[in-house]
């Protein structure tokens, strides 16, 4: 009985947690509601002949190269540096984050190099000695005009909250070079994608003797009975039979277009920073080892952010606003802690966490979980 554990989600936390236990000669069993493997990692080969992520782009940056080093037992690597435009209303493209190109385009400016730029950007800071929410965070960074054009209408689509109801946790990820560089993730020096995608490499994660996978299985109280221990990555509220209140996610809804010409003028992710319901669009043939086979087919996603009621619970983004009364509501879930069980992922600790935050995280806590349990 010792042996047996149970991880409750088949994404990275609980693959992670799954290797490194059946390492240790655990019996581990995962189970998850899904029928399928990879949580939102989870990616195929669409009609079109190219591979497409189910739940919206994923795309692997970090500078922890322990995480990069442990997923490279899994999985080769294609070079992949992702690079974002915004629509704006007058369908003016724009690179995002905002560099000195974007600058020159917003301001009718021709500035050449990045300190005249961060000189200029400077002139339009409206400086906050206090930061509470995320227009407190933005306009300190780069002022009104740019926040109300880049960062405002988006937020509103994607969140159902304005700025200043926000936490500014949610912004504070955004880099700004001020200088010509593009890439979307300018700081991490690690930035790649495995090379056969990402289902390709949980399979090879849980390839393992002590690993079983039960699939299409939602989680019942009665099967902690049968193990030691659970790690579960489930919604949190949820396993508590939501008794402190709903702890909310905004979802995406994807719309998939398939087309015979390629209308994407090269670029994969264009932002929309307008009035509509929509955010951005995905174009996958653009991203590194995607266009697998070349059936003249092209296919664009279009994602419509939405509470996560109104798309079967499909849940991605906890919720944060800048008093944290949700964070607040957590915390007491927390409390009800249990010996034989450990919450992990997104939904298991309420955190909006990047994939290479999820694996650190599970790396370090198995391990000790592991030394604890010798």
């Amino acid at each position: 009985m010792k042996n047996k554990i149970l991880i409750v989600g088949a994404g990275f936390a609980g693959a992670v947690h799954a290797r490194e236990l059946a390492e240790n000669n655990y019996d581990v069993t995962v189970i998850d509601k899904r029928p399928h493997i990879a949580g939102n990692c989870y990616d195929y080969i669409d009609k079109t002949g190219i591979r497409v992520h189910k739940y919206g782009p994923h795309l692997f940056h970090t500078s922890n190269k322990e995480v990069h080093e442990y997923l490279s037992r899994f999985t080769g690597w294609v070079n992949y540096e992702h690079k974002v435009v915004v629509k704006l209303s007058d369908n003016l493209l724009v690179p995002l984050p905002i560099n000195l190109e974007t600058i020159n385009l917003i301001f009718n400016k021709s500035f050449t190099n990045e300190t005249d730029v961060r000189q200029f950007v400077n002139t339009l800071r409206v400086q906050k000695s206090n930061i509470i929410n995320a227009e407190d965070w933005l306009y300190d960074k780069i002022g009104e005009k740019l926040t109300n054009i880049f960062y405002r209408p988006y937020t509103k689509k994607m969140w159902d909250l304005d700025l200043t109801e926000i936490s500014y946790s949610i912004v504070k990820r955004i880099k700004f070079t001020f200088s010509e560089e593009k890439r979307y993730f300018p700081n991490d020096s690690i930035q790649c994608l495995p090379d056969n995608g990402y289902t390709d490499l949980f399979n090879k994660i849980y390839d393992h003797k002590n690993i079983k996978i039960e699939l299409s299985t939602d989680f019942q109280k009665s099967m902690l009975s049968g193990y030691f221990f659970c790690f579960n990555s489930m919604p949190i509220d949820e396993y508590y039979d939501f008794c402190f209140g709903h702890l909310p996610y905004r979802s995406v809804k994807f719309k998939h277009d398939i087309l015979e010409s390629d209308l994407s003028s090269g670029h994969v992710t264009i932002n929309y920073s307008d009035s509509s319901i929509f955010t951005r669009e995905t174009w996958w043939h653009n991203i590194a080892n995607h266009h697998v086979s070349d059936k003249n087919l092209y296919i664009r996603t279009v994602e419509e952010p939405c509470k996560y009621e109104d798309n079967d619970f499909e849940r991605y983004y906890p919720v944060k606003t800048a008093d944290d009364k949700y964070g607040k509501i957590y915390k007491k879930y927390k409390s009800l802690s249990e010996d034989n069980m450990d919450f992990i992922g997104r939904c298991g600790t309420y955190q909006y966490l990047d994939m290479h935050q999820v694996i650190n995280q599970s790396m370090h806590s198995v391990k000790k979980w592991i030394s604890n349990n010798v």
